[in-house]
C-alpha cells in the first residue's frame, strides 16, 4: 500500500462526515465521527477552509457549496449524453421545442447535453455552457435541492443582476421561488434570462430521490404561453425526466 494517501483518504472522510442530519460539526465531533485525533482533525478542516470547501463560525464547521464543484466532476463523466440522448430526441419531437440537461456548478448551472431545434437565444448554448443559476429554471430546481445552509450561503453572497426587466433579484424572492420549486417539483421561468424566452424544468434524480441533474424545455414566449407550458410540456417532461433517471441508475451511474 505504498501508493495509499491516508491523509487524502482521511480529508475526504471528514467532507463525507457532514449530511443533512449533521449539516454542521465541533472539531471534537468530527475527530470522533471520523475516528481521528482532534489535532488531525483540526488540520484538515483548517485545509478544507482555506481551499473554500468549509467554512466555520469560529466553533462549528459546515460544507460549503464548493462542494459541488466536485459532485460535477463526477457527473460530467457519466456521458449523460448518451444515455439521455435518446430520451430527449423523444421528449424534443413531442414538443416540438428544445430541451437541456444540466447540473449544479455554483453559482451556474452547466450543460450537459442538450437537443436544439431552433435558435431562440442570443447566447450560443453547448455542452459546457454555463448560465446563472438563480436566472433559469433548471438552476431553481437544482437550487431547491441544496440544503437549507448551503442554499443561505449561495443567496447571501449572490449579486444577482438583472438580465431583463422581469429578473427576479432580491435574495427574499428567490428563496420563495426556489421554494416553491422544491414543492411544486418544477421550475417555470418567464424571460428572465432574455426577452422572449420561457422554460420549464424537472429535476433528475438519484435513488435517494435527491435531484442530480435538471432537465429542461425552453421555448419562445410568442408561440408558447406559460400555461401552455403546464398543461402540454409538463408532463412529458416529468416522463422524460422519470426515464433518464431509471436509466442512470440501472446502468450504476446515479
Amino acid at each position: 500500500m505504498g501508493t495509499f494517501l491516508q491523509g487524502l483518504e482521511r480529508g475526504l472522510a471528514v467532507i463525507r462526515a457532514f449530511s443533512a442530519d449533521a449539516p454542521s460539526l465541533t472539531l471534537s465531533e468530527v475527530a470522533r465521527d471520523v475516528g481521528i485525533t482532534p489535532a488531525t482533525a483540526r488540520r484538515i478542516l483548517l485545509t478544507l477552509e482555506e481551499l473554500g470547501y468549509v467554512r466555520s463560525d469560529g466553533r462549528r464547521f459546515s460544507l460549503t457549496p464548493r462542494v459541488l464543484a466536485l459532485g460535477w466532476a463526477y457527473l460530467s463523466s457519466l456521458d449523460l449524453g448518451d444515455i439521455a440522448g435518446p430520451f430527449m430526441e423523444e421528449l424534443s419531437a413531442k414538443t416540438r421545442e428544445s430541451c437541456s440537461i444540466a447540473t449544479l456548478d455554483l453559482p451556474d448551472i452547466v450543460y450537459v447535453a442538450r437537443v436544439p431545434t431552433s435558435r431562440i437565444m442570443t447566447v450560443a448554448l453547448g455542452v459546457g455552457a454555463r448560465l446563472p443559476a438563480y436566472a433559469t429554471s433548471m438552476g431553481r430546481v437544482l437550487l431547491a435541492g441544496l440544503p437549507e445552509e448551503e442554499l443561505s450561503a449561495y443567496l447571501e453572497s449572490l449579486e444577482a443582476e438583472a438580465h431583463t426587466e422581469h429578473t427576479v433579484t432580491s435574495a427574499d424572492e428567490l428563496r420563495e421561488v426556489v421554494a416553491r420549486a422544491g414543492v411544486d417539483g418544477y421550475a417555470l421561468v418567464d424571460q428572465e434570462l432574455e426577452l422572449g424566452l420561457r422554460s420549464i424544468a424537472v429535476p433528475i434524480r438519484d435513488s435517494r430521490g435527491r435531484p442530480v441533474a435538471a432537465l429542461n424545455v425552453s421555448a419562445h414566449a410568442s408561440r408558447t404561453s406559460r400555461a401552455a407550458l403546464r398543461s402540454d410540456v409538463l408532463h412529458p417532461l416529468q416522463e422524460c425526466a422519470e426515464s433518464i433517471s431509471t436509466a442512470l441508475r440501472r446502468r450504476g451511474r446515479i
